[in-house]
């Protein structure tokens, strides 16, 4: 029977969020009578770029910075292609000969591809193991960081595991060797505090935080000055970095997006962690041998990637399961039907990565879901 799009538990937050009501009423003026190009200089573009310029202060100020080092992008891919191509192509054209661009195995995709498509430009891409627990080991970094190095690109939180890399601890072999460091905290923001002191780059996303797809945010150090080539050609919006016309609702969408986040962060993260710990609890009772993926590293509240040894595969649970809306790995790669490199990376083995589990609860999840959903697996899974 085919499942009701209304009756679906959605437990896939890290894949992407609901936007929240609140900030889709915070955009519709901007789709309708503020329709105005930021870019014109009449009165209703005039509106639109006080509205950007607003939008831009407010992210600034919540994320503790300068408005003058946040810009506009369409997501983190594109953030992350532009910290990471834009400043070692900087860095080359002034005549620095460091080569070498370090990232982790359990990267996302993006930053992984953008880091090894700069060998055909002669750079060295170094990719970093990663221990059982999802984060990079300082011994292999500092080890890494003995051939001079261009910049450093590591995420914050895993898009699929949820776990977090301790960059405080990793920050200072970074920094004494001169590098330049770049955060991916597409996950990260909005979750559970994070600061940019140190970081040169940091990239963002408005979907992975309630706010509306395609629209996202880079972070640019000023003091020292960290800088970029572009990757867009155009009119030289976003001083000149990043080209094309600015999406004025999506914009103001993310502010709000990111306001409302970090002012509920202190009653959601206690709220989601229990979510996390009744169905952590519920799968083990179903599944005895359930382990979880990076053991008690610490993590995002709200996720729980956990292999069910024998169990079914994740893919065919999924279609047993039409009502709940869940993933195995991360959406980017969902397609392709291969099991989790993130995973992988982390030790599992072929069969281990494809019978785990990545559920992500979020805002918008309740006790009653969490009771819901675990129904439903135990049909599945034991049948009654």
């Amino acid at each position: 029977m085919k499942a009701d799009k209304q009756e679906v538990i959605y437990l896939d937050y890290l894949a992407t969020t609901p936007c929240d009501p609140r900030v889709i009423e915070a955009m519709l003026p901007y789709f309708t009578a503020s329709f105005g190009n930021a870019g014109s200089v009449h009165q209703l573009g005039r509106a639109a770029e006080e509205a950007v310029e607003e939008a831009r202060q407010e992210m600034a100020q919540l994320l503790q910075v300068s408005p003058h080092e946040v810009i506009w992008t369409s997501g983190a891919t594109e953030s992350n292609n532009l910290a990471i191509k834009g400043a070692v192509r900087f860095l080359k054209t002034q005549g620095d000969t460091r080569r070498r661009v370090i990232t982790a195995a359990t990267e996302h995709k993006c930053v992984l591809e953008a880091v090894r498509s700069l060998a055909d430009e002669g750079f060295e891409p170094i990719i970093l193991p990663v221990g059982p627990d999802g984060r990079v080991e300082p011994n292999r970094l500092a080890e890494a960081l003995k051939t001079p190095t261009a910049l450093v690109s590591l995420m914050a939180a895993n898009n699929e595991t949820g776990i977090v890399h301790d960059i405080p601890q990793l920050m200072p072999l970074i920094k004494q060797a001169g590098t330049l460091l770049h955060v991916d905290m597409a996950q990260m923001f909005g979750k559970l505090p994070c600061s940019l002191e140190g970081i040169d780059l940091a990239s963002f996303s408005a979907h992975k935080l309630y706010g509306p797809k395609g629209v996202g945010a880079l972070y640019i150090r000023r003091r020292p000055r960290v800088r970029l080539l572009p990757l867009i050609s155009g009119g030289g919006q976003e001083r000149g970095m990043r080209s094309g016309t600015l999406p004025v609702p999506l914009i103001v969408g993310m502010a709000v997006a990111a306001r409302l986040a970090l002012a509920a962060q202190p009653e959601e993260v206690p709220r989601l962690m229990a979510l996390r710990g009744q169905l952590w609890q519920a799968m083990q009772r179903l599944c005895p041998t359930a382990r979880l993926n990076g053991g008690q590293a610490p993590h995002l509240p709200g996720v729980l990637n956990c292999c069910l040894p024998d169990g079914p595969e994740a893919q065919d649970l999924m279609k047993s399961l039409p009502g709940l809306a869940f993933s195995a790995g991360s959406a980017c790669s969902a397609a392709s039907g291969a099991p989790s490199y993130v995973l992988q990376a982390m030790g599992l083995t072929d069969r281990e990565a494809r019978r785990s589990l990545r559920l992500s609860v979020g805002r918008f999840t309740s006790a009653d879901d969490v009771e819901r959903a675990v129904a439903q697996f135990r049909q599945v899974l034991t049948g009654g």
